[in-house]
């Protein structure tokens, strides 16, 4: 056999990425100011949460799309169609002020934006030899997280009255993407192949929908295993998580609006703040890589919580003394970067801990990372709308301190007890 050898840096991009980093602009970049901003003027902060924790759910459906492909070969469809379809419904949700219509175009958006994600990654496993995946995966991220950037900083001038027009320019790149996608997107092979776990942690700035690349994994049969792991290390870690990133979902699910309302800060400035935090967060994905494999996983994690939780909690604190209203948005820079050592370390710290295998271990904890998502969007939306932002506040910092307090816990139980040390011996 032949020994592998490096390609050059040019060879790992393909011309299909263009249409991915155009989606990372609108679903990543656009949505996330101008979805909550546009609610906001014909509804109220619960239909705001209830607006995000709909697009969640469509992402949700990715296995399902991810099923299709490897059953039927429908590869390219998917990819071109999710875009097309996200599109689409964005071009429509700029005509609809009832809450109805919000959530029915919200969900379907998700569900065009979770098929296209998870083909994205079956393009690359699927065609390319498995030395290749790292780079190009990688390469893929970094196209989706500079459209992401792109599309926070383009959101900046699109706010006040520009907000349909905004919309208009997501729905336009998603359309631009789904050309892309359908004339330059690779056919599969004939015969579907296994699919392989990715552990390779999103080098992007997160939001409550979660990563493109944690839509990938499978998660059919996982949950049935967990049953009898719930009291292991695994399951406290995987509760821990659910109650830190709904916690933060609060916040990013009603970013604009809360800025706006709470700090007196409009969206122009909120959304360079974070297009800003989100550049400067994917300097931090090599260094976070680094502490993560000289130090503990959990270590990492536990610095990535506390820095979140301080941030939230440094919110709630300006909130209440109404001084100093412009840290709040340094604050949110902290939750944003503190993303990058949470997304390299709670991967690695997932496949180490596992009772149920590495594939299921990610599936799930990926399966639960979109469920906080929806969770906290839609409670953080209902207790902003019946009490007011402080309160949503309150629960996003009590939710973001019980999850760090539980990444302390292990299973006293020696059969459930991980193999977290041994592995990393």
């Amino acid at each position: 056999m032949l020994a592998y050898e490096p390609n050059p840096v040019g060879s790992w991009i393909e011309p299909w990425y263009f249409s991915y980093a155009l989606q990372g602009a609108a679903v990543a970049g656009l949505i996330p100011i101008l979805l909550p901003v546009f609610v906001h003027q014909f509804g109220n902060p619960s239909d705001v949460g209830y607006v995000m924790a709909a697009f969640s759910l469509g992402a949700l459906t990715a296995p399902l799309w991810g099923e299709l492909a490897d059953r039927h070969r429908l590869h390219r469809f998917l990819l071109a169609g999710g875009l097309l379809l996200t599109g689409i419904t964005l071009f429509a949700f700029a005509f609809s002020t009832s809450l109805p219509g919000w959530l029915s175009l919200a969900f379907l958006q998700g569900s065009g934006y979770g098929a296209a994600a998870t083909v994205a990654n079956l393009f690359i496993v699927e065609n390319h030899p498995k030395a290749e995946w790292d780079k190009r995966i990688g390469w893929l991220q970094t196209f989706y997280g500079a459209g992401q950037v792109a599309g926070l900083l383009l959101s900046a001038g699109l706010t006040g009255l520009r907000i349909r027009s905004g919309l208009f320019l997501a729905a336009g790149f998603n359309l631009l993407a789904f050309v892309i996608a359908w004339w330059k997107a690779p056919a599969p092979p004939n015969l579907p192949l296994p699919r392989p776990v990715l552990r390779h942690a999103p080098r992007h700035a997160d939001w409550p929908i979660g990563s493109p690349q944690r839509l990938y994994q499978v998660t059919s049969g996982a949950l049935r295993q967990l049953t009898g792991a719930a009291a292991s290390t695994f399951g406290v870690f995987l509760l821990a998580w659910v109650l830190s990133f709904a916690g933060t979902a609060v916040v990013f699910s009603q970013y604009p609006v809360l800025m706006h309302t709470a700090y007196g800060i409009g969206a122009t400035l909120s959304s360079l703040a974070f297009g800003a935090a989100a550049a400067l967060g994917l300097l931090l994905y090599s260094p976070a890589g680094r502490w993560s494999d000289r130090r503990s996983p959990r270590l990492v994690v536990q610095m990535g919580l506390v820095l979140r939780l301080a941030a939230i909690a440094a919110m709630l604190v300006i909130m209440m003394v109404h001084q100093l209203d412009g840290f709040a948005l340094v604050a949110f820079g902290v939750i944003v970067i503190a993303w990058s050592l949470l997304s390299v370390s709670s991967t690695g710290l997932i496949a180490r801990i596992s009772p149920v295998g590495e594939g299921s271990g990610l599936g799930i904890f990926n399966a639960a990372t979109g469920v906080a998502g929806v969770v906290g969007a839609a409670v953080g939306g209902w207790a902003a709308g019946r009490w007011g932002y402080r309160a949503a506040l309150e629960l996003a910092t009590a939710g973001s301190l019980l999850g760090l307090l539980l990444t302390f816990v292990r299973s006293r139980n020696p059969r459930l007890a991980n193999s977290e040390e041994r592995v990393q011996t």
